[in-house]
């Protein structure tokens, strides 16, 4: 099969395939670019605008804890005196060791409301 094209006059001579020699030729005189771009405007025709779609992820994220503070107690034995008997102080260190526990009842109370 030989196909020559002559691009400046757009004819051809054939051999044996003149069908596929005339489709040539129609390709590059013009008509197939025609058709190339017909095909690309319409694969543009179809063409669906997006639609904007909101999505809610839960994330988690860390939140600082507000707990409430927690007030230092005046300690008992804080006002004690070299002078003081064996039994005040004795008295105030009991009355300290209560007040101590029930301090730090209240500031695992604090941290177990952060959890």
């Amino acid at each position: 099969m030989t196909v020559v094209v002559k691009p400046l006059t757009c004819r051809s001579e054939t051999g044996s395939f003149g069908a596929a020699a005339l489709a040539i030729r129609g390709f590059f005189c013009g008509s197939g670019l025609v058709l190339v771009l017909a095909l690309g405007l319409a694969g543009c025709a179809g063409e669906v605008e997006p639609q904007v779609q909101y999505v809610r992820v839960e994330v988690p994220v860390q939140v600082p804890c507000r707990a409430p503070e927690v007030a230092v107690p005046a300690w008992a034995a804080a006002g004690l005196r070299k002078t003081d008997s064996l039994e005040v102080k004795v008295r105030a260190l009991l009355a300290e060791r209560r007040q101590r526990i029930g301090y730090e009842r209240q500031l695992e109370a604090a941290v177990e409301s952060c959890r």
